[in-house]
């Protein structure tokens, strides 16, 4: 079912149309908020209240002024921001000079690292490929039209692409792999 279909529903208050739209949105938009907060209660909650605008304030959406994560991430993004603002978050509070466990802290970077070198490893389209499904939330069908090559191909780039990493960085990503897949 396209989007512009389940957005219709949407607008008339379905709740099966929402539900299709957080699963494929959700993933996304969760990496926004996750990345802006640090805290994935704050962010399981932030992106909580963010389909509820969605809901409702479905109405006011206009696919003529943009796609739609578009507008759901610039929701997201106030959020996050609005709950950083009355938190006092954006102050920093605590001495980052000692931390209460390095060993957690640096096994965390490490594995970060880990993995972001694996990505710079992979070839050039490879990594706009997981770029603009995973990191910008475009489906297969928007990703491939903005690399400009055919659908089938763009799906071998991902597929190419996560068995590399899969190859480089087998720790955490079959979990990754697993979860992506079960999000499809």
């Amino acid at each position: 079912m396209s989007d512009l279909i389940l957005i219709k529903q949407l607008q008339n208050k379905d709740e099966y149309a929402l539900s299709k739209l957080y699963g494929k949105y959700s993933p996304a938009i969760f990496g926004v908020i996750i990345r802006m907060c640090k805290d994935e209660a704050h962010a399981q909650n932030l992106l909580q209240d963010t389909f509820i605008t969605v809901w409702e304030k479905s109405h006011q959406y206009d696919p003529e002024k943009g796609r739609f994560y578009t507008w759901i991430y610039r929701i997201a993004k106030n959020k996050v921001l609005n709950f950083l603002r009355k938190s006092d978050q954006l102050i920093q509070s605590e001495d980052l000079s000692v931390y209460s466990n390095k060993e957690d802290e640096i096994t965390i970077d490490s594995e970060y690292l880990e993995l972001n070198g694996s990505i710079k490893k992979l070839e050039t389209h490879h990594q706009r490929a997981l770029e603009l499904v995973y990191f910008e939330g475009l489906t297969h069908r928007e990703a491939h039209k903005e690399m400009d090559v055919p659908l089938g191909t763009f799906k071998s780039y991902i597929r190419q692409a996560l068995q590399k990493l899969k190859e480089h960085y087998s720790k955490t990503l079959v979990l990754l792999i697993v979860l992506i897949d079960a999000l499809r």
